[in-house]
């Protein structure tokens, strides 16, 4: 989970217009906050399956994400 602080500067650098907080680029770029501190816990703890399965399916939340704003732009 991203503290609150981090995740209020992604939005605030990745925002469309003021007081956007749900459109795709915002959500690419929470996911891809979420997924880099994943693979850091990764690193320190190679052996948690649960959290690489996070992962991975952070992965595939993110690939759906791009997909649908390749076909909408």
């Amino acid at each position: 989970m991203l503290q609150s602080d981090k995740k209020k500067k992604i939005i605030k650098k990745y925002q469309v217009h003021e007081g956007d907080t749900g459109s795709t680029e915002v959500q690419i770029a929470l996911v891809s906050a979420e997924m880099d501190e994943l693979i850091e816990h990764l690193k320190q703890h190679p052996k948690d399956h649960s959290s690489r399965r996070g992962l991975l399916r952070k992965v595939g939340e993110r690939r759906r994400f791009l997909r649908y704003l390749k076909k909408e732009n």
